[in-house]
């Protein structure tokens, strides 16, 4: 697995080292081409569905009004439908606790999901974090910092790892104790310097030491995620790879940018589907293209023109 600097050499080497600066304002081009509702649909229509899932779990404590209970690692909607993080169920049966049937049922209903899905779509689509990550991203680009080196994307999943063997050691869900999700979660509904800190920190880190650090290398919820929905049905693919003008603001933009290089170039004979389990399936790739490279798809769809 490469370090971020090692994605962006990859990546120098397949546009042409002036070509593959992106821009600080990716997307600009796209919203001449396009127009700005096209070159912004998945980023907006993503940033409504963080924050929908956000207002349900809020309305119980704010409103009185208890359409989901719980939080992001178990929940309850309208009384019937449990859902489960199954990284959570893990660290339960790691720490050789007895769940309840609910939580299997909702574990199960939660992979079954991001089986089909994309695991990492809840990276994108539904985790607050993302918000948080995507604006460090967003200012470093703005500000024009190029420190930092992002740790081994390998990493999130040796931690996932140690993280089991914690709980099977100590007997407690060691990860939701200090897990960023549920604390900026807890920071919404409740405040708390601490739960702010978190997020706070989760920030920093993107911003000032790691680039894309926090869910592309070193999150353990995303690494569960990534097996989960190592080989979904929805998949994002450059379709329309003979119009890439090499302007690479699909780079600038994606989460995990070393994605893109195989299928948008078709080296070693790779489709244009992006297979690779670290995908988000964020669409900002889609959004930002002017020549519209990209699209939505399956996996089986082996069509480029």
């Amino acid at each position: 697995m490469t370090t971020a600097v090692n994605d962006n050499t990859v990546i120098s080497r397949s546009f042409g080292v002036g070509r593959a600066a992106a821009s600080t304002q990716p997307g600009r081009e796209a919203v001449q081409a396009k127009g700005w509702w096209r070159a912004h649909r998945f980023l907006l229509l993503r940033r409504l569905s963080q924050l929908g899932i956000v207002t349900l779990f809020l309305l119980g404590p704010w409103a009185g009004i208890w359409i989901v209970k719980g939080n992001l690692s178990s929940s309850l909607t309208l009384g019937v439908l449990p859902l489960t993080d199954p990284f959570t169920l893990a660290q339960v049966l790691a720490a050789r606790h007895a769940p309840e049937v609910s939580a299997l049922i909702g574990a199960a209903i939660v992979i079954a999901f991001y089986a089909l899905v994309g695991g990492r779509v809840f990276c994108s689509w539904v985790c607050p974090v993302n918000v948080v990550t995507d604006t460090a991203a967003w200012l470093r680009r703005r500000l024009k910092i190029t420190s930092g080196r992002a740790p081994r994307g390998g990493l999130r999943y040796w931690l996932a790892g140690a993280v089991l063997l914690a709980s099977a050691a100590s007997g407690l869900t060691v990860w939701e104790s200090v897990n960023p999700v549920s604390m900026t979660q807890r920071a919404l509904i409740f405040g708390g310097s601490l739960a702010w800190g978190a997020t706070a920190a989760v920030f920093l880190f993107d911003l000032l030491v790691a680039p894309r650090g926090w869910c592309g290398h070193v999150c353990p919820v995303g690494a569960a995620y990534a097996l989960i929905g190592s080989k979904p049905l929805l998949r994002v693919a450059a379709t329309h790879s003979s119009r890439c003008n090499d302007c690479a603001d699909c780079y600038a933009v994606c989460p995990e940018p070393q994605v893109i290089v195989l299928p948008l170039k078709g080296k070693q004979g790779h489709g244009p589907v992006i297979t690779d389990r670290e995908c988000t399936n964020c669409g900002r790739c889609i959004d930002v293209c002017g020549p519209d490279v990209f699209r939505f798809t399956h996996r089986f769809d082996t069509k480029r023109d």
